[in-house]
């Protein structure tokens, strides 16, 4: 017996983890298809025809529209005795990569986004310490060095402005890696032992700035707690509001200092870029297929008749072949 199907636009990507082959979780299975999350490559996640998809279709065409697992579960599942059966052959005519806006039904949070007024007026930028703290975010790397290993007095100043605040931040995390060498590695040495969270290197062993900054930031009011009351500053966790010893989040900064909840995002285009050494910058977008789907079932010609009669009796004019699109059953042959 074989079954042609012809598909269209065959969505070959997956942006939900877990398994089809699974039960689903209370809380559903996680969207993995944030722009952060395809910072990973192991969320990029391509998808081919497989047995399970045959079978899924197979099972569908015949009116069962059970999760595949279950109907393999259930002592009188049709295809129990067919399954090995059944081969295929997938043959794309096409297969395109096409920028698509997927839907987050849960919603995530923007990363770089924040919502309602900013406030201004917090203790921690208002406070006898606010321009000892943020004014070594205005220093060079060898002044900031200096302060970290000779404990000299920050004299420079930044406007104490959240904003001012995070574009500086900003600016700093856009700083090249340094070699690790000289007041630059006395430095390091002194932060390592200071906070066992600091990590401060990449893989190269190269000095990442924005570490040594936000450390310099957790160095400076522990140090000025010994003069002022620095309480205001800290977060119920004993923390800054977004800021780590290795880095900061935008959003959980700006959330600390405005007047709204962070920003949700309800979609995003589907998209991963990496940068691949020798070739250059790679983007990848959601795989789209199209062409003919063949699956053989060897069986006798009474089994063959009875599974045509009952795709005949089902009904099912189109579906899904994997992931969205279009497919139907182009032709049955006995």
């Amino acid at each position: 017996m074989k079954i042609e199907i012809s598909y269209d636009s065959s969505w070959r990507n997956s942006f939900l983890d877990g398994s089809n082959n699974e039960a689903l979780p209370k809380t559903g299975r996680k969207f993995i298809g944030s722009m952060t999350s395809l910072k990973k490559p192991e969320n990029y996640i391509q998808r081919r025809v497989s047995q399970d998809t045959v079978m899924g279709v197979l099972n569908r065409l015949i009116g069962d529209q059970r999760k595949l697992y279950q109907s393999r579960e259930q002592a009188d599942y049709y295809f129990k005795e067919i399954e090995n059966a059944v081969t295929f052959e997938d043959r794309p005519s096409y297969v395109n990569q096409e920028m698509t806006y997927i839907r987050n039904i849960s919603g995530s949070e923007d990363q770089n986004s924040y919502t309602g007024m900013i406030q201004v007026d917090s203790p921690i930028f208002l406070s006898d310490y606010s321009s000892q703290l943020w004014g070594l975010l205005s220093l060079e790397i060898e002044d900031l060095c200096e302060f970290i290993i000779e404990n000299k007095t920050v004299t420079s100043k930044i406007e104490h402005n959240p904003l001012v605040i995070m574009n500086r931040l900003e600016d700093i995390f856009k700083y090249k890696p340094i070699p690790n060498e000289g007041k630059v590695n006395d430095a390091f040495i002194y932060l390592q032992s200071k906070f066992e969270k600091y990590k401060g290197i990449n893989n190269k062993e190269l000095i990442l700035p924005i570490s040594l900054y936000c450390s310099s930031l957790y160095l400076q009011l522990e140090r000025l707690s010994s003069q002022f009351d620095v309480s205001s500053a800290r977060t119920k966790a004993g923390g800054l509001s977004g800021i780590s010893n290795n880095g900061f989040t935008k959003k959980d900064f700006m959330s600390r200092y405005t007047s709204g909840a962070k920003k949700k995002i309800w979609g995003n285009p589907y998209v991963r870029k990496e940068r691949i050494k020798g070739i250059g910058e790679v983007t990848s977008l959601m795989e789209k297929a199209g062409g003919m789907l063949n699956i053989n079932i060897n069986i006798t010609r009474e089994q063959a008749i009875d599974i045509k009669e009952k795709i005949e009796n089902a009904g099912v004019s189109s579906f899904y072949l994997g992931k969205k699109g279009l497919a139907y059953v182009s032709n049955i042959r006995l």
